[in-house]
């Protein structure tokens, strides 16, 4: 993109991911034969450009705002779906600060999914985590654990980056979104470089941006919520030999945490009751922290220094809706709230990883624009629940001696296993669930969970590397071969696989499962109805009913033959075929 503004006019082929003999996305970055299916894993070719009026113009697919992670996820995302990214990022280089240190289960198994997490090394799984500081074991629940720990959020981007580089992202840092325009037909925006203004068009743009977000005032979005009302303060802290408080420790003048990171390393919190707070970000310096720390506790930190330090605030605010026109939100730029066991960082990964897909399927020409809408319908109902639970836990866990009687009350009830479950669910996220009908099979809109398979010809696998490239999967666990036969014109958009389970019971009884790109069962069969098997997971209010796109009606000839679940689903997820 050359100063001022390069673009091609009209109707253009999609480039290649990668350039020219480079490996396709979709197929986990490589070029190969898809294992389960013996057929190729190259896109299609049809994209948003191509759909573009007379005469109008593009740069790329989409336009992510930010290199955090849950805008490098995102452009990991789209490059498996075979659309073009232009990744904008203001800094010019990474800040390589620690910040966040881990992810919840449900973000580990996300990357997990992706073949990313052996790129973390063995990240370390806590079974013991909290919730407002009272501690208990997560393993109450199955699949969950309190998260993976001591990962930084430096860490964390370094992977993604790279990733998404492999599979094609284009990344400019040190661009600066100064402009916004959202025409109907596209969006354009205005960019500050090092080397001058430089304008970029896409079909989309999503706004990973932060909690300041940028794009969100620019864009219009309203942010309603509650302000700040108390300013925290974090730091990497050496040299100041600090007691570990890894919980948390509750003193008359406030709460402070420390932990070590490293031989002469810390992490500390401080929260001072009376600070004054309010949502425009502050900076600060290491006197500031430690002043505040030794009002706290007594103790000096005198002669220490830090790495860095942040101010963080309990402000909760979330958007009323995640997408307006050709602008869409993700992670922080879509909610803020008060920090509480990675869940930000881990929610913004989840937000790209539901919208990726979709948005790749809308720009390759596979489904409506309308398909976009199921993002805010899943996703918003997710951070509302996301901010419920990090507010609940800070009046819990910051509240003064007026909240002493709500922490007696919340010890008795964490006695019972039924909260202890519910409570794990939340803050793991293992209990998301987008559209369940009512009676549905127990894993309709939950996660695939991660088991081990033996595909048909006795290869194993798991479920996670069957979602290693990013595209959809029906599994036949019954070697139906009617059912592959009736999915074989989605052949182009889904991997069909033949495989058997440790034992029935795994999948709640299922002989068929249709699996999203994200992992989670857009339709079910056989198996116990859920009204009458107790699901391990239903602790929480599930997300209401997404208002699916335009589908087909199936024919007399599909409903006779009982798939007619099947290919409404198969319609609405992955849009009607080429070949009828």
């Amino acid at each position: 993109m050359s100063p001022g503004r390069a673009r091609t006019r009209g109707r253009r082929r999609r480039r290649s991911a990668t350039g020219s003999g480079g490996p396709t996305p979709g197929c986990d970055g490589h070029a190969r034969q898809d294992a389960a299916s013996g057929r190729s894993c190259r896109p299609r070719t049809r994209n948003f450009s191509a759909r573009l009026r007379e005469g109008s113009a593009v740069d790329t697919d989409v336009i992510v705002v930010g290199a955090g992670p849950t805008g490098l996820m995102l452009a990991g995302e789209l490059r498996l779906g075979g659309a073009r990214v232009v990744v904008v990022e203001r800094l010019a280089e990474p800040t390589g600060q620690s910040r966040g240190l881990g992810f919840t289960a449900r973000a580990m198994e996300v990357f997990d999914q992706r073949g990313l997490l052996p790129r973390f090394g063995t990240p370390e799984k806590s079974p013991m985590g909290h919730f407002g500081g009272v501690q208990f074991d997560y393993t109450v629940l199955e699949d969950a654990h309190f998260g993976a720990r001591g990962i930084p959020q430096s860490q964390t981007e370094a992977v993604l980056e790279q990733w998404a580089g492999e599979l094609g992202a284009d990344i400019r840092r040190g661009w600066e979104l100064t402009k916004l325009a959202d025409d109907g037909d596209g969006v354009e925006i205005a960019v500050a470089t090092p080397e001058g203004e430089q304008r970029v068009r896409a079909a989309y743009l999503v706004g990973c941006d932060g909690g300041q977000s940028v794009v969100r005032k620019a864009a219009g979005f309203d942010f309603p919520g509650l302000p700040a009302t108390r300013l925290m303060y974090l730091a990497d802290v050496t040299g100041c030999d600090i007691r570990p408080r890894f919980l948390g420790e509750r003193l008359e003048n406030g709460m402070v945490m420390a932990a070590p990171l490293a031989p002469g390393v810390d992490r500390i919190i401080v929260c001072e009751d009376g600070t004054p707070a309010d949502d425009r970000p502050r900076t600060v310096g290491f006197d500031e922290v430690a002043a505040a720390w030794e009002r706290i506790t007594g103790e000096s930190l005198a002669g220490g220094g830090a790495d860095w330090v942040s101010t963080f605030t309990d402000a909760t605010r979330q958007v009323s809706a995640y997408r307006r026109g050709r602008v869409l939100l993700a992670g922080d730029a879509a909610h803020v709230h008060l920090p509480a066991g990675g869940q930000g960082l881990s929610t913004g990964v989840q937000d790209a990883v539901n919208l990726g897909w979709k948005l790749a399927a809308v720009v390759r020409g596979d489904l409506p624009d309308a398909l976009l809408d199921t993002y805010h319908d899943e996703r918003h109902p997710v951070g509302a629940r996301l901010l419920m639970n990090t507010r609940a836990q800070g009046m819990i866990f910051l509240g003064g001696a007026e909240a002493d009687p709500v922490r007696k009350v919340f010890g008795e009830l964490m006695e019972l296993e039924e909260v202890r479950r519910l409570l794990a669910g939340v803050v793991s996220h293992l209990d998301i669930a987008y559209d369940p009908a009512p009676g549905a099979h127990p894993l309709l809109g939950r996660r695939l969970p991660p088991r081990p398979l033996t595909l048909a010809d006795g290869t194993p696998t798991t479920t996670t590397d069957l979602l290693h490239p990013a595209r959809g999967v029906l599994l036949d666990l019954a070697d139906d071969p009617d059912l592959r036969a009736n999915a074989a014109r989605w052949n182009d958009r889904i991997t069909v696989v033949t495989a058997t389970p440790e034992s029935p019971e795994v999948f709640s009884g299922a002989t068929a499962l249709l699996v999203r790109p994200d992992g989670h069962v857009a339709w079910a069969a056989g198996g116990k109805d859920s009204r009458t098997m107790a699901d391990p997971h239903a602790t929480a209010p599930q997300t209401p009913a997404a208002a699916p796109p335009e589908v087909p009606q199936p024919t007399a000839a599909e409903v006779a033959a009982g798939i007619d679940g099947l290919v409404t689903a198969l319609h609405r997820w992955f849009g009607t075929p080429e070949v009828a």
